[in-house]
């Protein structure tokens, strides 16, 4: 039976006429699995993943901390299919923190405990995931685990229809000036461009910054794209 949060929502995609994912209510989600934030990101194909919707204070620097250092629980759900249940981000015995180094005590350092990584996926085609935090330690329920991976399904079907039935290229899914991590796109390609390299290293390059510098990823992007920042010589430039 289809949680009443996710009914609600499937009976106003028909009246959905922008572009894109209609907005999902993660705040109402969230809730429903006993969550203080969601994230959904999507990663079709080959593409590096895009933060579409979000909900909750820590959503958002806990999404950009696992882009700067190119790996994580959403990362690997996303691109592996990997379901990721990480009830206490301090045990590092489950946190897998052998092959993330330095991200459990980052995450910590959020106010980030918990951390739950659902996989969306149609068959074998990887569409991203959908993850889900708390601020403070314990896994989710039966109940609520059931609820997410209905909710990740529901989810999944949903991208796939709304894709199929995209017209017009500027329909596209990934395809909004709102995208948490657009200017990250944009500014990886003006740094390949002008390193003359392809984006997968230009991308390395705003990382490793990102990374020493201790700054977000989206705001080492802006730097880059307002020329605030020259990572041709790695340096300000100004």
């Amino acid at each position: 039976m289809t949680h009443p949060v996710l009914a609600d929502y499937l009976r106003t995609l028909s009246s959905h006429t922008g572009p894109g994912l209609a907005p999902l209510p993660l705040g109402a989600c969230a809730d429903m699995l006993g969550l203080d934030g969601l994230g959904l990101l999507l990663a079709p194909g080959e593409s590096p993943g895009e933060l579409v919707q979000s909900f909750g204070e820590h959503t958002l620097a806990l999404e950009d901390l696992q882009q700067v250092q190119g790996h994580g629980p959403t990362l690997a759900a996303a691109r592996h299919g990997t379901l990721m249940l990480l009830p206490d981000v301090a045990d590092t015995a489950t946190f897998a923190g052998d092959r993330w180094p330095g991200l459990p005590g980052a995450i910590e350092a959020l106010g980030v405990r918990a951390v739950f990584s659902f996989p969306l996926r149609i068959g074998v085609v990887a569409l991203g995931a959908l993850t889900g935090h708390r601020v403070r330690p314990g896994p989710m329920s039966t109940d609520q685990l059931t609820d997410a991976f209905g909710l990740a399904d529901t989810i999944a079907q949903i991208v796939i229809a709304t894709a199929a039935h995209a017209e017009l290229p500027g329909t596209s899914l990934l395809d909004d000036p709102g995208l948490h991590f657009a200017e990250v796109h944009q500014a990886t390609g003006m740094l390949a461009a002008q390193l003359e390299t392809d984006c997968d290293h230009a991308l390395i390059r705003l990382r490793g910054h990102a990374f020493s510098e201790g700054r977000p990823l989206l705001d080492v992007a802006r730097d880059v794209l307002a020329r605030r920042l020259d990572l041709e010589g790695d340096g300000d430039t100004g």
